[in-house]
């Protein structure tokens, strides 16, 4: 961990009101800051960070699981994305822009603990711990988690079994829950305030929040070695429940200097009105338009929210690892991008990259129903049976898609129940909408995840790659461009020519004898990836 734990642990420097304003919540690697750095400084920085990095993972997971190809006039030949050749230098930022949040978090955590004023702040950051060291477990499998944060205290961390840490993430869950529980309302302690830049200082937010990060660890923990261990914690959830809205995190962005939404700037333009470096370089697949178009499944509604030129069927589409003849972008627009108007008169708008001031998405509602339908479909009854939580979660990714950048609010019940009346009639008799024609519970789990799946479609592509990976859920065949997203290119060994986990970064083995070795990027399963 070159750059992770040979300096002792990132941290923000101290900011006066203006100087957070002027710096607009940077993270600083700055070793001398230690005693300086207040809670209330840091949290809001490296939860903007997080929204940063998000980015990361985003990218990665609409290549992985099929939501996203290479679009004409630009040269992908032996991209790693196509030929998934990937070896202990590919896709290093998954571990290393975690790492740099993680170690921030850590921070607040070891300042904090003991000091009864900052215990709020303290049980946040246990719960941030827990999203970020869950996502890395879901890609590579034993992680640094004991002693993975100490810095410079320990420049050779041991790797954590995966299952073990898994187990951990839980109890630091439960831990922080009952610290919200306890001092979420009290005026003796220092409130999360404008500090907290996703639910405004709600401690019972943040409480249902922790238990949808619970309640992902333990559906992917409940086939394997965890399986007897996720049964029994399923009877564990807190009675405040889960959060169905949309999880988003908003630390003020401005339309009109660099600290615009990072979605917008990755993939639409600069607030100086460039392009952003997706912006024409990547275009949808045909895979996923299948599940709109009536090849799979009819959805008119939903594509037009999310795609370019829906409607007039002229929103450029490819094959991923396919180099010939291959459309180009729609000159100015971004194909998840449905507003009228390029650059800086690009509008605002409804679908998936909404507003350069919107808040980033990092976890649906849509995903939370789904989660939940499934625990029901397993006979953990947590909130509500599966079909209802199946009908929810189709509405939830509707509802989120209505909504433009700054205007969060929902649809009408009236309006959610006809789309989903209307989604269902187009596709009569297909249990993969209509849940009541599923007849086994392979066809119940296959209609779930395949719903989550199209949910996720370019709102978090990392979750669905993990589930696919768990449940081989959508399925694939062949070679077809509508039947499989496999990349033409890809030199994986695997079955279904697909890779199964990340290997970690030439730093580690550089710097740490610790590193798990003869691992294969085909082969060598994530523990609960028994599919």
């Amino acid at each position: 961990m070159k750059r992770l734990l040979k300096l002792s642990i990132i941290l923000i420097t101290a900011f006066t009101v203006q100087s957070c304003k002027k710096s607009y919540l940077d993270i600083n690697e700055n070793t001398n800051s230690a005693t300086s750095s207040s809670p209330n400084l840091v949290l809001p920085a490296v939860l903007n960070n997080t929204a940063s990095n998000f980015i990361t993972y985003f990218n990665y997971g609409a290549w992985m699981a099929g939501y996203q190809a290479n679009a004409g006039g630009y040269s992908f030949t032996g991209s790693t994305f196509f030929t998934y050749n990937w070896n202990s230098g590919t896709n290093n930022g998954l571990f290393n822009s975690a790492f740099t949040d993680l170690r921030s978090y850590q921070y607040i955590i070891t300042s904090t603990t003991g000091v009864n004023k900052y215990v709020l702040y303290n049980a946040v950051a246990r719960i941030m711990k827990s999203y970020y060291y869950q996502i890395l477990v879901d890609e590579y499998g034993n992680v640094p988690y004991t002693e993975g944060l100490a810095g410079v205290d320990n420049l050779t961390p041991h790797y954590d079994d995966a299952a073990t840490v898994y187990k951990s993430l839980v109890t630091e869950i439960d831990a922080a829950i009952k610290d919200l529980q306890t001092y979420g309302s009290s005026s003796v302690v220092s409130a999360l305030g404008s500090a907290d830049i996703v639910f405004k200082g709600d401690a019972t937010k943040w409480i249902k929040f922790a238990n949808n990060i619970k309640l992902r660890i333990l559906t992917r923990a409940q086939a394997g070695t965890l399986a007897a261990y996720a049964t029994s914690a399923f009877g564990t959830f807190s009675a405040e429940g889960f959060l169905t809205e949309d999880v988003t995190i908003n630390p003020g962005y401005v339309s009109t200097s660099a600290r615009q939404n990072p979605l917008w700037n990755t993939y639409h333009s600069s607030y100086t009105g460039s392009n952003g470096a997706y912006a024409a370089q990547q275009i949808p697949t045909r895979w996923i338009f299948s599940f709109y178009n009536g090849t799979k499944l009819s959805d008119a509604t939903r594509g037009a929210l999310i795609y370019k030129n829906y409607a007039a069927g002229t929103t450029p589409i490819n094959q991923l690892g396919n180099e010939t003849n291959v459309s180009s972008w729609i000159s100015g627009y971004p194909a998840w991008y449905i507003g009228v108007g390029t650059a800086l008169n690009a509008p605002e708008t409804q679908g998936i990259i909404k507003s350069r001031v919107m808040g980033q998405l990092i976890m649906p509602a849509a995903e939370t129903y789904f989660l939940l339908a499934e625990a029901a479909l397993n006979g953990h009854t947590l909130s509500g049976d599966a079909a209802t939580n199946f009908d929810n979660g189709i509405k939830a990714s509707y509802n989120y898609l209505q909504k433009t950048g700054a205007n969060t609010t929902s649809a009408t019940t009236a309006v959610l129940d006809a789309y989903l009346t209307a989604y269902k009639t187009a596709n009569t008799g297909n249990y993969l909408v209509n849940y009541s024609a599923a007849t086994t519970a392979a066809q119940r789990l296959e209609a779930i995840i395949t719903q989550k799946y199209i949910a996720l479609n370019f709102v978090n592509g990392y979750e669905a790659w993990q589930e696919y990976k768990r449940t081989g859920y959508p399925a694939i065949s062949g070679t077809g461009a509508t039947t499989t997203f496999v990349s033409l290119q890809s030199s994986a060994t695997s079955a279904d020519k697909l890779p199964v986990r990340n290997l970690y970064p030439t730093t580690e083995y550089n710097l740490n004898p610790n590193v798990p070795t003869g691992l294969s990027a085909y082969t060598s399963k994530i523990f609960w990836d028994v599919n």
